[in-house]
């Protein structure tokens, strides 16, 4: 882990921070409220939403089956295109690709459409390090650059900001902002445009990622609801595309299953306002060089695993986001990661690797499995499944290690091994318990209890053990 979450805590220490934070749960709740509000309304219209989602996960669960023979189809009909296909393995190589083919361009900055893909691989913080500027031009991907912040959501990554806020930040950080900007989001949304204009007009270089990819044509489809995107992909010289390998999708009857499903789940919206779609480049019209960059960064150790693997059918709507119970109260920083939220749980262990760092192995636990996000995935991954999975495999790595939760658990056995001493035990509990309650609930305990009791009370143990009433009978 590096540069934008170098050194993010585990989750239940972030979350635990998180939650006293009451200006961001109040923004939560509105923003997480009003989507589901909107994305059960028009899911509603839909005779045939199962139907939509069972195509989808098949066309996913098809394609990542054979994905070789499709990433293949499609590199051959950019090319034929006109376009120019690059492989990377991690995300150092595809920084570097990156960085090659903007100074080859003889341009020292870029313009962005949002990317998951190009936050994964913290692609802003290794331009800079080449000294080439990036500029965000999504609204809230703005947002959060600007206020030198992180992204909290996978659709709103300024989710947690409300509007007083994002007036601060523009007052504090967007050239030519006066004091006389209000809060008011039309005049937000117009100096955001008259700012990001001046850059769409002059950048020799966009870098975009993309929602699909059809193999059957080597078209790349991008969809969005600010126009930002048409800008991006149609005005620069030079466009590259960052795409993580498993955003394929076989054919255009297949797109079209997939594009009843992301707005529906995503905004709200029975389509998006922007659908541009493009297939290497065209004399006299947009970009003069196209460039797809195809990041693999540990998809294909998911594909390895048989329950794992689901999570590479995500089609990034943030539907299972805006019905977390967990979410909603932390937030997205508390993950770690760019991929935040249920999905981001099962997403991220796999691609850095369960036990890369601190925040992975933590992610898995960070749900109470109620199974809400698998009721509202529209390609039905089922997040609980992997959750149970993956808290396996975090445990497994953790084997033989000397851990406190070890020592505990040896300590257990040997009280448990013996009728005496678990009598012996319960007698302690039962009077260190009435020493520490108070009102019948003991509260907050110091030292490795912590965690346990800052959040929850725990009732008196009573006077007599089950064993003692037992034989007293």
């Amino acid at each position: 882990m590096t540069g934008t979450w170098l050194g993010m805590p585990p989750f239940p220490e972030a979350a635990r921070k998180a939650l006293g934070d009451t200006q961001l749960r109040t923004n939560l709740r509105k923003a997480t409220g009003t989507i589901r509000g909107k994305r059960a309304a028009v899911v509603a219209e839909r005779a045939d939403w199962e139907a939509l989602r069972v195509a989808g996960k098949e066309i996913k669960d098809r394609t990542l089956h054979n994905l070789d023979t499709y990433l293949e189809q499609l590199e051959r009909n950019v090319t034929a295109a006109g376009g120019v296909v690059h492989w990377a393995r991690d995300a150092a190589e595809a920084n570097r690709i990156v960085i090659d083919l903007v100074r080859a361009a003889d341009a020292d900055e870029v313009v962005k459409v949002k990317s998951m893909a190009t936050q994964e691989i913290e692609l802003n913080e290794a331009l800079a390090e080449a000294g080439i500027a990036a500029y965000e031009t999504d609204l809230a991907e703005l947002i959060v650059q600007l206020g030198h912040d992180r992204p909290s959501h996978i659709l709103v990554p300024a989710i947690h900001r409300n509007r007083a806020e994002i007036r601060d930040i523009f007052l504090r950080e967007m050239p030519g902002v006066t004091e006389a900007l209000t809060d008011d989001p039309a005049e937000l949304a117009a100096a955001a445009r008259a700012h990001l204009r001046r850059k769409f007009l002059t950048a020799k270089v966009a870098v975009s990622g993309a929602n699909f990819a059809v193999a059957d044509s080597g078209t790349l489809v991008v969809v969005e609801s600010e126009g930002n995107g048409r800008m991006c992909l149609t005005l620069p010289e030079v466009l590259i595309s960052v795409v993580g390998i498993e955003k394929l999708v076989p054919t255009w009857q297949d797109l079209e299953v997939m594009l009843q499903l992301l707005p529906r789940s995503s905004t709200g919206e029975r389509m998006n306002p922007y659908t541009s779609t493009w297939t290497g480049v065209t004399p006299g019209d947009g970009p003069r060089e196209f460039h797809l960059i195809l990041l693999d960064n540990g998809r294909t150790d998911a594909l390895a695993d048989d329950i794992g693997r689901q999570a590479l059918r995500c089609i990034r709507c943030s539907a299972c986001l805006n019905v977390c119970p967990v979410y909603e109260r932390t937030g997205g920083h508390a993950y770690g990661s760019v991929y935040p939220g249920p999905i981001g749980a099962i997403l991220t262990p796999q691609l850095r690797g369960v036990t890369a760092d601190e925040v992975s192995p933590t992610l898995p636990f960070a749900s109470t499995l109620c199974g809400a996000c698998y009721e509202v995935c529209p390609v039905l991954i089922d997040i609980p499944q992997a959750l149970v999975h993956l808290r396996a495999k975090a445990v497994d790595a953790k084997r033989g290690k000397p851990s406190a939760e070890r020592a505990a658990m040896r300590v257990a056995q040997w009280f448990f091994g013996s009728s005496r001493r678990l009598r012996v035990a319960q007698r302690l509990v039962a009077t260190g318990g009435r020493v520490l309650s108070r009102r019948g609930r003991i509260g907050r305990l110091p030292g490795p209890l912590k965690g346990w009791s800052g959040a929850r009370d725990t009732a008196t143990p009573p006077r007599r053990t089950f064993r003692t009433w037992w034989e007293s009978r």
